[in-house]
């Protein structure tokens, strides 16, 4: 058995569909001391304001060899708008990027990236080849770029989720 082989890789696959993964009533009643019906009834509750997303794994992408991710910040002319439509489409063909989003901050960047490679090389042969040999006018549209590799040591790695619960407990009075 290997972490890369197809079936391990169907089934880590399979967890990101819905209802593939759910909430463990008795563990969560282990951990809160709540009773079952509370917790269903919470959990309905959640379901309705469409506060959960979904349940899924959370996989270590370095077990796979992808040992670098990266941030990248683009000064980007959206007005360009047939050249965005391009890099929009192989944004999300591109297997590596998970993220991108708009940006706003004091400097001009209005994209961020979030990308994982195998290492720096194979991240600029990729992005090169993918977007800035490929795309028309694509050198006029990206006007500037900052890259970043996030790198060990990590000196705090928390799930947005778990930071959200701690603000909002906190500013409750909770904690």
């Amino acid at each position: 058995m290997k972490l890369d082989d197809e079936i391990r890789l169907n089934i880590l696959d399979a967890l990101l569909k819905p209802g593939s993964v759910g909430a463990n009533i008795r563990q969560i009643q282990k951990y809160t001391g709540y009773h079952k019906a509370t917790i269903k009834s919470s959990l309905d509750f959640f379901a309705n304001e469409k506060l959960l997303n979904g349940y899924g794994p959370k996989v270590d992408f370095k077990k796979f060899g992808y040992k670098l991710e990266v941030l990248s910040f683009f000064q980007a002319d959206l007005t360009m708008k047939d050249t965005l439509q391009r890099f929009l489409k192989d944004v999300n063909s591109d297997p590596n990027m998970y993220f991108l989003s708009g940006v706003v901050g004091s400097d001009n960047w209005n994209l961020v990236a979030r990308s994982i490679y195998k290492d720096i090389e194979s991240y600029h042969t990729e992005m090169n080849k993918r977007y800035f040999e490929k795309i028309p006018g694509i050198h006029d549209f990206v006007k500037n770029r900052s890259i970043y590799y996030v790198t060990d040591p990590f000196y705090k790695t928390d799930s947005r989720t778990n930071t959200l619960i701690k603000i909002v407990r906190k500013s409750r009075g909770y904690d």
